[in-house]
């Protein structure tokens, strides 16, 4: 059962992407600290379903919503279920994002537009949504003036250590996050007065689907310990976890910061040695 002093007892979150790998497991892990946790997927119902069992099934409490984040009304939809069920909203981590890789010089415009769409303006389509709930339930509650002491939202982007990290065959992705980190600063700045909270993860090498490839062969996964000096790949909940901290009120002087969770990728370890 879920302590009833847990960090996010009570409050709504709206977790995008949450049908497999980080976004999975932030749903999980907040709705083991307390949170209604809204598990949205695009596509892939049944694992959706398994994320929302999950939940249930340790005493939690969620709802399953279909969205695909790239289009406006199915994001308008997202929400308006999410305040049908459970009347407010606290906490948006958006989270959903994809990969479609090529190299640039063959990459196509549907495969660099999919990518924009989905992990950038899907990013800005469910932030300002979620912005302008927060800025309504605040104003319904005559406290829009900014002097409450705590955050009346908290947005979470997740991007990625490649908002900083070039990466050629991945130029789309690459652009993507590169630009959620200028998003997220922007809206950040914009939306302090109001006492909405906006931050980003940037996960490294984490063991999810999408790189399975990469940590299930041994001679790979020996390389990709290479570029860590922490020499171990990242789990889901290492992510959670840092998501779950920049969402609750511990964190509440936090805002515009990008935290990486990458065992220190973003080091320049081949300079360890002195290059």
């Amino acid at each position: 059962m879920i302590p009833t002093d847990a960090k996010f007892n009570g409050q709504v979150v709206i977790v995008t992407g949450a049908s497999s790998g980080i976004g999975r497991a932030c749903a999980i892990h907040l709705a083991g600290l307390g949170a209604k946790v809204v598990v949205n997927y695009s596509t892939n119902q049944e694992e959706g379903q398994k994320t929302l069992d999950t939940i249930k099934n340790s005493g939690g409490a969620g709802l399953l919503v279909q969205a695909d984040v790239s289009k406006e009304d199915d994001v308008a939809r997202l929400f308006a279920r999410t305040i049908e069920v459970f009347g407010r909203l606290d906490v948006l981590v958006s989270n959903a994002g994809l990969q479609q890789d090529a190299t640039f010089l063959e990459m196509t415009l549907a495969q660099w537009q999919k990518v924009i769409d989905v992990n950038l303006t899907g990013q800005f389509l469910c932030c300002r949504q979620a912005a302008r709930q927060f800025v309504a339930q605040s104003k319904k509650n005559n406290d829009s003036s900014g002097s409450q002491p705590l955050s009346i939202g908290k947005i979470v982007l997740m991007s990625s250590v490649h908002d900083v990290i070039p990466w050629a065959g991945h130029v789309n992705y690459a652009a993507s996050k590169g630009g959620i980190m200028m998003f997220m600063r922007s809206i950040s700045q914009e939306l302090a007065p109001y006492k909405i909270r906006v931050n980003s993860v940037s996960p490294g090498a984490i063991k999810t689907s999408i790189n399975k490839e990469v940590w299930s062969d041994p001679e790979k996964y020996k390389g990709l310990l290479e570029l860590i000096p922490y020499r171990r790949i990242g789990t889901p909940e290492d992510v959670a976890k840092a998501v779950a901290w920049l969402a609750c009120d511990d964190s509440d002087y936090v805002n515009g910061e990008t935290l990486y969770i990458d065992g220190g990728m973003t080091l320049y370890p081949e300079f360890a040695d002195n290059g």
